[in-house]
């Protein structure tokens, strides 16, 4: 590999700058020279615990909605059908925002501050909404269409700025950042069954949006991108064997072979492939988060386990992203989703078989194991995504990826309620579980696309002892 710098900027004006850039064989940018307290003025550890204290706050909108259902169909008058199509919504603008701000980020329009308060106050109307107008359809505007696209800017802020802190390790960091949309929102699913009535439901709803308005506003005010092509000056990019701690990762996560644009991503055929295993997936998912609740009151567990079954998906849900994360830098990010999306499929059918025996123990049991598959993936994808086309381009190419969440939204939430109404539970769930074992499958044909370009090139350096 070669440590030259590119023609068009002259060695002297990036020393100048205190920097320079280098490229390997592949033709891949490096800037480096630069540490992380230089450009932000405190560690890069602030872009992992910032993000991750805001993913914490919003978690509350899609994985404590199905605990407050049956109270806010009650107060408001809604059908059950009527509060799955209000977070069907939420996930169609929560996910769709991803591409439309990352593009924006992308070109100077939006900052990464700028994004994430613009989404805390739109996440604040939200919650205002559900809690004070009756009608369907201005729930839908309120709580599905702005606080969506509030959620979804906070969310795909978060994620694609800690992937560029990091691009060494980044599957640890991103599932760390990622599993706080998970168990963030523990707290309100027993609150909302336990504390949330008819009585005091406007107070809750009202102080939940001030919450999530001030933590999201104030961790906004910190937040800031690297400068495009940026790596941390403490590890050598050409050098993987020598890169200390980030050895492993990098040998079995190499970088991209260039920063891919997203047209230059989609003709590779894997960007597609990603977004399709993200409908799949996701939609399992959110058939889970939705379901899991009504499921175990409908087979006569009470509100404990129904609630302690939704705080154990959360929980392991998030937890779980920060593991599998962690693993995908030493296992690979290909093997390790395919592995969590396999365990995903095969906990539907436990779901479904302890509900139906009215074994409560087994039921939290498989509840666990389908709250590790079910949020385990999103974190991967968000790897995976860098991984192959570079940080550079990253919030278009993974709001593209992010964005198969819209459609995952309408058949997990939406269209699973249809299903659940036509074929029963049991119909549903295995289906659901039939899909993901179909994910897996598929994953199997997932490739670096620089795989190709590298035939020619010298091989990456392995670890030592690897």
């Amino acid at each position: 590999m070669s440590a030259e710098p590119l023609s068009g900027r002259s060695a002297s004006a990036t020393a100048d700058a205190g920097y320079r850039e280098i490229t390997d064989e592949r033709g891949r940018i490096y800037r480096i020279g630069e540490t992380d307290r230089q450009i932000l003025g405190h560690s890069r550890k602030f872009m992992v615990y910032l993000p991750w204290a805001a993913m914490m706050a919003i978690s509350v909108f899609e994985y404590a909605f199905g605990s407050a259902e049956s109270v806010l169909s009650a107060a408001h008058g809604w059908s059950q059908s009527n509060t799955f199509w209000i977070l069907s919504i939420w996930v169609f603008f929560q996910a769709g925002v991803a591409f439309p701000a990352g593009w924006l980020r992308e070109k100077g329009i939006l900052t990464a501050r700028a994004a994430t308060l613009i989404g805390a106050a739109l996440s604040f109307v939200g919650f205002l909404s559900i809690s004070h107008f009756n009608n369907v359809s201005a729930a839908v505007l309120g709580f599905g269409l702005l606080g969506g696209v509030g959620a979804g800017l906070i969310y795909a802020t978060c994620i694609n700025m800690v992937g560029k802190w990091f691009p060494e390790r980044r599957g640890g960091k991103t599932g760390f950042v990622n599993g706080g949309f998970a168990y963030g929102a523990v707290p309100f699913i027993f609150i909302f069954n336990y504390a949330f009535n008819i009585g005091n439901y406007q107070t809750v709803l009202d102080l939940i949006g001030v919450y999530v308005l001030a933590i999201v506003a104030v961790c906004a005010l910190f937040f800031r991108d690297p400068p495009k092509n940026w790596w941390p000056a403490d590890v050598d990019p050409l050098k993987i064997a020598a890169s200390g701690k980030s050895a492993t990762a990098l040998a079995k996560n190499p970088p991209a072979s260039k920063q891919y644009r997203p047209m230059e991503a989609i003709r590779t055929g894997m960007l597609p492939l990603i977004w399709v295993l993200l409908v799949i997936t996701a939609g399992v998912s959110i058939f889970g988060i939705s379901f899991q609740v009504p499921f175990a009151k409908d087979v006569g567990f009470g509100p404990l386990v129904a609630a302690s079954s939704a705080g154990v998906l959360s929980v392991v849900n998030g937890v779980g992203r920060g593991v599998v994360g962690w693993l995908s830098d030493l296992w690979g990010r290909k093997i390790t989703l395919i592995f969590v999306i396999t365990v995903l499929g095969l906990a539907q059918f436990g779901v479904l078989w302890a509900g139906n025996t009215k074994n409560e123990i087994l039921f939290l049991v498989f509840a666990f194991i389908s709250g590790f598959g079910g949020g385990a993936f999103f974190p991967l994808f968000a790897a995976l995504t860098p991984d192959y086309f570079g940080e550079n381009y990253n919030a278009t190419n993974y709001g593209l990826a992010y964005s198969g969440k819209l459609i995952s939204g309408l058949f997990g939430g939406g269209l699973g309620a249809m299903a659940v109404n036509s074929w029963g539970y049991d119909g549903a769930y295995i289906l659901a579980g039939g899909l993901s074992l179909v994910a897996a499958a598929m994953a199997m044909l997932l490739r670096n696309p620089g795989e190709s370009r590298d035939k020619s090139a010298p091989p990456v350096p392995q670890p030592a002892g690897g």
